[in-house]
């Protein structure tokens, strides 16, 4: 911000020294003009210190430009030796520690000497005589330069309105010449150049010839925008035009002029093999396109959707080889174990095999993680000779994923399925949409509703996608789905799939799977010979018992990895050959173990039971701990820790009530204690009612003081009657208890027809007893 001010005389000052020195204001970028108003912010600290010394004397300064603006902390020899002797008008402190300060031009001085002491510069200075002839040539310069100036202002230099009306009033030369330099778009060093003309008509001769380089590139500007602008309206004329000649030809031959691009869409079109009434619409498009100009954003989004509907593949099919003893071979090669599930899947085979129909079904696998779902998918795509498509669906919430996103904007596109149709390149691929039961909903719609059409086979032969807005035939497409738990799954999404589920692994199924699969995975992957490393199988059944824990082999996958790169290690750094895994060094590729096998306690404990328990990781063992106590208020209470979900609360509640109602038969003492159920790892959560007999258990041992077995563990649902309940999971949880090395196990009566789906192994090994009601687990459960 600046404005002319009437300059003092510089007859008063102009053979003045000063003495004592004067404080100096270096500046960057700019250049201050005797005669001139200006407002600079001042930053640095020796810009600070320079001018509060000035306030706090006579409120005078030199302002001086520097020569290399990027230099921060400038030395003499960076400051130019002509500056103007200034007068500090106002000052403003800003709250980020700069200034603004309002500083007006009074007179040229040439710097005598700089002198910089204590943070800040000063400086002794003559005042410049300036010569200023009064002739003819003087007064035609200050004329071209106002006419000048005035021009490139009309041309679009930022000059306030008031200055264009000041200079003309101006009638002295030298102020002119430092007026209109202040405002000229041009570098601090040209205005330095004419800071530094003494001869007032010099200078005026100078600032002429800068105006007119200025006003040169100004008109050079102005041309260019002028063209550019003439170049886009002709496009528009061009455009009316050709939609002129349109209507023209039309009406002379009653066609419509197609278009090369037009053209190319068409016959593309018709020999992509879409259904007619998707044809149509095609071709609607196409004429729409052929109407609107080939920049603009809808013509874009026509060709974005006319180029997903050829790249879909209408009626390009795979065909299949169903050879069901083949696939048998392939699913057996690719997995170890999971009779059952293959069982399964080669009875749909045959099916497919002897009906020769194209309706693919709808699988879905149910599983803990890492027990083969995905990969068993990947095989049986082999096994049809199909591509195979996975689709993530974990944590998808929006359904615009599912079914598309509307053609309202540019950018928008498909749903994932019609994505991997086109990916396949063939309408009838297996698609595995992963981690179903993930899925979660919110404002943005529900996308397991979206997925209600596409797995529906009596729906999706039509199934419509937002953005493709047609029908699509996805009866071909054998979609199988995976899931960790059942429950998860909205009930009209579960039944339209098969349900297949698969089991936990057990110990022995383990360890032919890290035999025959993982450790040969692993020592090829590492670059690793098969003689440079053996692991003994003692060593194998120590890495799965004691530093695994799980009901897949994901865990046992990483483990092996480990023992791969330590091996690979060895051979690099101490030029081993061979490396042998025993149990004695085991420790030192996987370092200490990680669980210890058998968690069983070592001692019958009152309170203590051990429960079984089924989640989307498998099987697992808990403990149930209870603890009574004298009652705090007039009535017993019971208190429930361990993040505890709803169910297995009302399980607590169950089987306190039970033992309240029939406390005579229990015990002749009275029951009047205050209940404390704890399940420890209470930052996991535990749901579900198939801990109500261990909870009763537990709370009676508290009661009689009489302890639990600590070799037994137990599960089932227990009623304000005393009976004992089916519960489900009992496969996983038998597992998980024989991994702990426990033998016996308390089950329902109604469950025993679950065993049959154990390993013989583990039913030879585990003594089961089958109980009705309550009274019978007491007998076998307290010491």
């Amino acid at each position: 911000m600046a404005r002319t001010a009437k300059p003092k005389p510089t007859e008063d000052i102009k053979t003045k020294r000063v003495s004592p020195r004067i404080p100096v204001l270096p500046v960057r970028g700019t250049v201050h003009f005797p005669g001139v108003i200006q407002t600079l912010l001042v930053g640095r600290e020796m810009s600070v210190r320079a001018l509060q010394d000035a306030l706090n004397k006579d409120r005078e300064a030199i302002v001086v430009g520097q020569k290399d603006q990027l230099v921060e902390e400038p030395e003499s020899s960076d400051l130019y030796s002509v500056g103007t002797l200034s007068e500090v008008l106002h000052v403003l402190p800003l709250p980020d520690g700069t200034m603004r300060v309002v500083l007006r031009g009074m007179a040229r001085v040439e710097i005598d000497k700089f002198v910089f002491r204590s943070g800040a510069f000063s400086a002794e200075y003559t005042v410049s005589t300036e010569i200023n002839p009064t002739t003819n040539s003087t007064e035609a310069l200050m004329r071209e330069a106002i006419s000048i100036f005035q021009q490139a202002a009309n041309l679009g230099i930022q000059i306030p309105p008031e200055v264009s009306e000041t200079i003309t009033a101006i009638d002295d030369p030298g102020h002119l010449a430092d007026t209109i330099a202040h405002h000229m778009p041009t570098s601090s060093q040209v205005k330095q150049s004419m800071l530094e003309i003494m001869n007032t008509e010099e200078r005026l001769a100078e600032l002429v010839n800068v105006l007119s380089r200025e006003l040169q590139v100004l008109e050079l500007q102005v041309q260019l925008r002028t063209k550019v602008e003439n170049e886009v309206g002709q496009t528009q004329r061009e455009y009316y035009l050709r939609e002129q000649l349109k209507a023209i030809q039309q009406e002379l031959g009653g066609e419509e002029s197609l278009s090369d691009e037009g053209e190319t869409y068409r016959t593309k079109l018709e020999a992509c093999g879409m259904p007619e009434e998707t044809l149509d619409r095609a071709m609607q498009e196409v004429r729409r396109l052929d109407r609107s100009p080939s920049s603009s954003p809808e013509g874009m989004v026509i060709r974005n959707y006319l180029d997903w509907l050829l790249a879909l593949p209408w009626d390009t099919v795979t065909e299949d080889s169903i050879d069901v003893r083949k696939a048998v071979s392939i699913l057996d090669r690719d997995h170890y174990g999971l009779t059952q599930v293959k069982d399964r899947i080669a009875d749909f085979l045959a099916v497919r095999q002897v009906s020769h129909s194209l309706r693919g079904p709808i699988l879905c696998f149910v599983g803990p993680p890492g027990v083969g779902k995905t990969s068993l998918g990947r095989s049986i795509a082999e096994a049809l000779g199909r591509k195979f498509h996975r689709i993530s669906l974990g944590g998808l919430r929006d359904e615009a994923e599912i079914r598309g996103h509307r053609r309202t904007y540019i950018g928008s596109m498909p749903g994932r399925l019609i994505q991997g149709l086109k990916q396949c390149g063939t309408k009838n691929p297996v698609f595995m949409l992963d981690e179903i039961d993930k899925m979660t909903m919110d404002f943005r719609g529900d996308p397991t509703s979206a997925l209600l059409e596409a797995l529906d086979p009596e729906q999706n032969a039509n199934f419509s996608d937002h953005y493709i807005e047609a029908p699509f035939d996805l009866s071909a497409v054998m979609f199988i789905c995976t899931a960790n738990l059942l429950e998860n799954i909205p009930a009209p999404l579960r039944d339209r799939m098969e349900v297949i589920r698969f089991p936990s692994y057990t110990e022995r199924e383990k360890m032919q799977i890290a035999k025959q699969y993982l450790l040969p995975e692993k020592i090829s992957e590492h670059g690793l010979k098969k003689s440079q490393l053996k692991v003994q199988p003692k060593a194998m059944e120590a890495i799965i018992r004691e530093y695994t824990r799980e009901a897949g082999v994901r865990s046992l996958n990483r483990e092996i990895a480990t023992v791969c790169r330590k091996t690979a290690r060895k051979i690099a750094e101490l030029g081993e050959t061979k490396v042998d895994v025993t149990t004695e060094n085991l420790s030192d590729f996987l370092g200490r173990s990680k669980y210890r096998y058998g968690l069983k306690g070592k001692k019958n404990e009152i309170g203590l039971v051990t429960g079984l328990v089924y989640s989307e990781y498998g099987g697992d063992i808990i403990a149930i701990e209870v603890a009574l106590t004298e009652p705090y208020a007039e009535q017993p209470t019971i208190q429930l820790t361990g993040s505890l979900g709803d169910v297995m609360k009302e399980s607590a509640y169950a089987a306190m009530s039970y033992v309240r109602a029939n406390q005579r038969q229990l015990s002749s003492e009275e029951f009047r204690y205050d209940v404390h159920l704890h399940v420890p790892e209470g930052g996991v959560p535990k749901d579900g009612p198939s801990a109500g007999v261990g909870i009763f258990t537990a709370i009676v041992s508290a009661f009689t003081k009489k302890p639990v077995r600590c070799d037994i563990a137990m599960t089932g649902e227990i009623t304000l009657r005393g009976k004992v309940l089916p519960v489900g999971g009992i496969r996983e949880k038998v597992l998980a208890a024989h991994r702990s090395g426990i033998r016996t196990i308390i089950l329902p009566t109604e469950n025993e027809r679950d065993l049959d789906d154990l390993p013989e192994i583990v039913r030879n090994q585990i003594k089961f007893h089958f109980v009705e009601n309550a009274e019978d687990v007491l007998e076998l459960a307290l010491a």
